[in-house]
């Protein structure tokens, strides 16, 4: 692509009646096309991405309510919009859907049974958290069908790349899955080797990432060795990129590059698919290997790069007084303004998971509010539950519940269980509160069943726990009695459980039992002459020892698996905040793509879903934004800021790859150096700085204090001094802010490939600032974008950033951010702005390091950054070697001048 002399490539398309149609005609140029993404100027959250345009409506086109109009009935609220220009090269797209892959015939040399090398650079929607597809295939030579199982390269929802094969054909492959996650990056190449002998009398798979399919190849985590001498079953399977014929795996939305398969470690390669080149629309070719590919299903070869996903809310008819000028100013934004419209909190994650998972034939939530006289049920059918003597909304210390009522002394419940099929088994399942033993014996539960057990009855004294079932002479039939002391019955949230199942030979199994929700139970059971039957109604006097009792979703299935409490009855503690941000949207049908979070989440307590979304994205410290590939919504994790690779390098001193203004702010927006943080519900942490420049301190010594405080949802008290300390290291960050960088890309059309892979999270560089800045290059990260696309060839992107240093974090070993600072070094003599030997002197610390393997080390003097080549001295003053000006700072150093390193290592959580 050349600009500005080549029009712009723009290519818009709405979804009309289902189908993506092209209206790139019909865009004005007069209103030129403008995305906005992200956050503006470190705005605290993102704001819905936003499209803004003008189409020609003088053939009446886009007028949905107009009959006239072809596209009567077929456009309107939250039309999908999207819009793509080419981009540097072309690649494989393979959709979320079945069959959609290329593919080659096998050939001899595909059949591999020795060492094999598999490479392949790609683009997912995500490479790490897809647990909308728990795994999904990269590439393989692998058919269950006719076992011709060859070998085949998957990803799992962890980031953690796989590789099985068989050496037969049949199921029983081996299964490697590689030690460390891939990094998170947009692109990259992934490679695994198999080394069917090793040597040692076993096998060695081996795994590696690189930028590229060119490489330089990093391994990835630690080679996986297994005992055995192993081989590769030749078969007769098609090697396939894409979804892989006849398996069962997930299905993501990918792209890929290029791959190849070597027959050996790094040996000869046998098929080698490279898209860059291809036409868009090109459905067979034939490799450098001399392997014909042929493209099957929704996948195909397409160059488009796409700038926006998003949905049409609104078609205002607009024209000029003549009548000549008809036209339609569109405004589509993404997905997030359509979940922020409305504000209904979503359910309890026990009222949310009991009804779809467990099936109940009877189910009362009882999360009435205080004043109601009975308890709804949300199961088609089923009466309410009638009650006496119940304080509703009484308690809402269960994670996973609204709040449920407690009991009086007069306390009573009945439900109708409508007629139902019987299965065999039952299970009646509540959770309850219970502080301390009844002095006496109290009536916790009674039902009614067709079974032998008519009347099965659950009560509770100061030691046990007694099941008693009774036929309908009132005789027992059945006692199972359990111990309560010491099992924790009491004090606690818990999950009750009464159940009874066929056991064949007219016997049936009776069990009562308890799970603590922290993880603790006990139970007991009993197998009797009797037939379960099915629960017919809940029949409970509670009587005068229970009162103070806590309970509420109460439920009757036909199986005995408790699955739809677990987990749900604490409000999911301790979930990661990946795993809630993909469970909810999977629950609520909204398509997200999320990197691994590993934040202990607090319980999800019931409020809208963009509000327990957004309630992830602060307690992590991430970014909730849009997908530009799809109109779904993306997650960031904090995790993956550290340590970002540079995306874009942009040249001050290049003409046009920096467009004015460029312009530093040095203020106070952003100082936060007083910092509390606080667990929904517990306790809290505050880090302070106490020192320096943003200090707490009043001016000069400081900037005086500039606190704030956050309620965040957390699974422990423990995590509030980590994400505290964190949120204050980004508050008082000493570096000024760029709040924006404009390019130009109709002046500097080279930058376009890497702007087009540019998105929110990214880093980019600015190197040859200006003399009047600060030396050294301007390290940001990209918040957000506004781009404007106008006709025929004129293309701007105004990027949205924030200092990208506080994002580079200690590793261990590493030479650069690996190593610990000083706390006290100083120059012991003043040196001119040439000298290359420094004497530096050390109070109260530990030693520079003289060993050749720590150096070289950059130090920082007096602004001006030293690369140290040798260090001398066993004790202090040591001799530095040292050359100057790296950062091209030229000065005389003063005596007693601060020595440190250039880059501190800084802990992350």
């Amino acid at each position: 692509m050349a600009y500005p002399t080549t029009p712009i490539e723009l290519l818009a398309e709405l979804q009309i009646g289902g189908t993506w149609t092209d209206i790139t005609a019909d865009l004005y140029a007069r209103g030129p096309l403008t995305i906005e993404r992200g956050r503006p100027d470190e705005a605290t959250r993102v704001d819905p991405a936003k499209a803004t345009f003008q189409l020609d409506n003088r053939a009446n086109k886009y007028s949905p309510r107009n009959a006239r109009s072809i596209n009567y009935g077929l456009i309107g609220r939250n039309t999908p919009v999207r819009f793509s220009v080419p981009g540097s090269y072309s690649y494989l797209d393979v959709p979320a859907v079945a069959g959609a892959q290329i593919s080659t015939p096998d050939h001899a040399s595909l059949d591999i049974t020795g060492d094999i090398d598999v490479r392949v650079e790609m683009i997912p929607s995500a490479w790490v958290g897809t647990y909308a597809a728990p795994i999904w295939e990269i590439m393989g030579k692998y058919q269950a069908t006719g076992n011709q199982r060859s070998w085949l390269l998957l990803m799992s929802p962890s980031g953690h790349p796989q590789f099985r094969w068989s050496p037969d054909g049949t199921s029983g492959y081996t299964f490697i899955v590689a030690t460390q996650p891939v990094p998170v990056l947009r692109r990259m190449a992934v490679r695994a080797t198999l080394d069917v002998n090793n040597g040692a009398g076993g096998n060695t798979v081996t795994f590696y990432t690189a930028t590229t399919l060119a490489g330089p190849w990093t391994q990835l985590g630690d080679p996986v060795v297994t005992a055995g001498v192993t081989s590769i079953y030749s078969g007769t399977a098609p090697l396939e990129l894409g979804d892989t014929t006849g398996t069962s795996f997930g299905q993501l939305a990918r792209r890929y590059v290029r791959a190849e398969v070597r027959s050996g470690i790094g040996g000869t390669v046998v098929a080698a698919p490279d898209m860059r080149a291809l036409t868009p629309g090109t459905t067979s070719w034939a490799d450098t290997a001399g392997r014909t590919w042929t493209v099957g299903g929704a996948a195909s070869i397409s160059n488009r790069q796409y700038r926006l996903h998003a949905e049409a809310s609104s078609w205002p008819a607009r024209w000029d007084p003549s009548g000549q000028d008809v036209y339609v100013p569109v405004e589509a934004a993404g997905i997030m303004r359509r979940l922020g419209q409305g504000d209904k909190a979503l359910d309890s994650t026990l009222r949310r998971r009991i009804p779809p998972v467990g099936s109940p034939r009877a189910y009362w939530p009882m999360e009435e509010d205080r004043d109601a006289t009975q308890a709804y049920s949300p199961v088609p059918g089923v009466a309410p539950l009638q009650v006496t003597g119940f304080e509703f909304a009484a308690d809402d210390t269960l994670g996973g519940s609204k709040a449920v009522p407690k009991l009086n002394a007069a306390a009573s419940m009945r439900g109708t269980v409508p007629a139902h099929a019987a299965t065999g088994s039952w299970l009646v399942g509540l959770v309850y509160y219970w502080q301390t033993a009844p002095a006496g014996t109290t009536t916790m539960l009674e039902c009614a069943t067709t079974g032998t057990a008519r009347r099965v009855v659950i009560t509770v004294d100061a030691t046990a726990v007694t099941l008693t079932g009774y036929d309908a002479a009132g005789a027992t039939v059945v006692t199972v009695a359990v111990l309560t002391a010491g099992f924790g019955f009491h004090g606690a949230w818990t999950r009750f459980e009464v159940t009874a199942t066929d056991m064949g030979g007219g016997n049936a199994k009776f069990r009562v039992g308890w799970v603590d929700v922290s993880g603790g139970g006990w139970g007991n059971d009993v197998t009797v002459a009797a037939s379960p039957g099915t629960v017919t109604a809940v029949n409970t006097v509670f009587g005068p020892l229970a009162a103070d009792l806590r309970l509420g979703h109460l439920g009757v299935f036909s199986d005995t698996s408790t699955v739809m409490y677990q987990g749900a009855d604490d409000g999911w503690l301790g979930e990661g905040a990946s795993v809630r941000l993909n469970r909810l949207c999977a629950e609520e049908g909204v398509p997200i793509f999320s990197d691994v979070a590993s934040t202990a989440m607090g319980p999800q307590r019931p409020a809208s879903l963009l509000a327990l979304l957004e309630e992830c994205e602060a307690s992590d410290c991430g970014v909730l934004y849009e997908d530009r590939d799809a109109l779904a919504l993306r997650y960031r994790a904090r995790e993956s800021y550290y340590n970002l690779p540079i995306a874009l390098t942009l040249d001050y001193s290049a003409p046009g790859e920096v467009a004015p203004p460029l312009e530093p702010v040095d203020d106070d927006q952003r100082v936060r150096n007083d910092r509390t943080v606080t667990r929904s519900g517990g306790s809290s942490a505050r880090a302070v700085l106490e020192s320096g420049a943003l200090s707490v301190q009043a001016p000069p010594a400081g900037v005086g204090t500039y606190d704030d405080s956050q309620t965040l949802s957390l699974a422990t008290d423990a995590q509030t001094d980590q994400i505290a300390g964190h949120l204050l290291h980004i508050g008082t960050w000493g570096e000024a802010r760029y709040p924006t960088v404009h390019v130009d890309l109709a002046a500097a059309p080279h930058l376009i490939p890497a702007i087009l892979e540019l998105d929110i999270g990214d880093r980019i560089q600015i190197i040859n600032p200006p003399s009047w800045l600060p030396p050294g290059p301007i390290d940001l990260i990209v918040e957000g974008y506004t781009e404007t696309i106008g006709h025929p060839n004129d293309w701007d992107i105004v990027l949205s950033c924030s200092p990208a240093g506080p994002w580079t974090v200690a590793v261990v070993d590493d030479l650069v951010t690996g190593r610990a600072d000083t706390d006290g070094s100083t120059l012991a003599s003043g040196v001119n702005s040439t000298a290359t030997s420094l004497s530096v002197a050390t109070v109260g610390a530990p030693l520079w390091s003289t060993s050749g393997s720590d150096l070289p080390v950059d130090i920082e003097v007096g602004g001006e950054v030293m690369r140290v080549t040798a260090i001398s001295g066993a004790s202090s003053p040591q001799t530095f070697t040292v050359t100057r000006s790296v950062n091209t700072v030229v000065k005389s150093q003063a005596s007693g001048a601060d020595v440190r390193l250039d880059q501190a290592p800084i802990i992350s959580y």
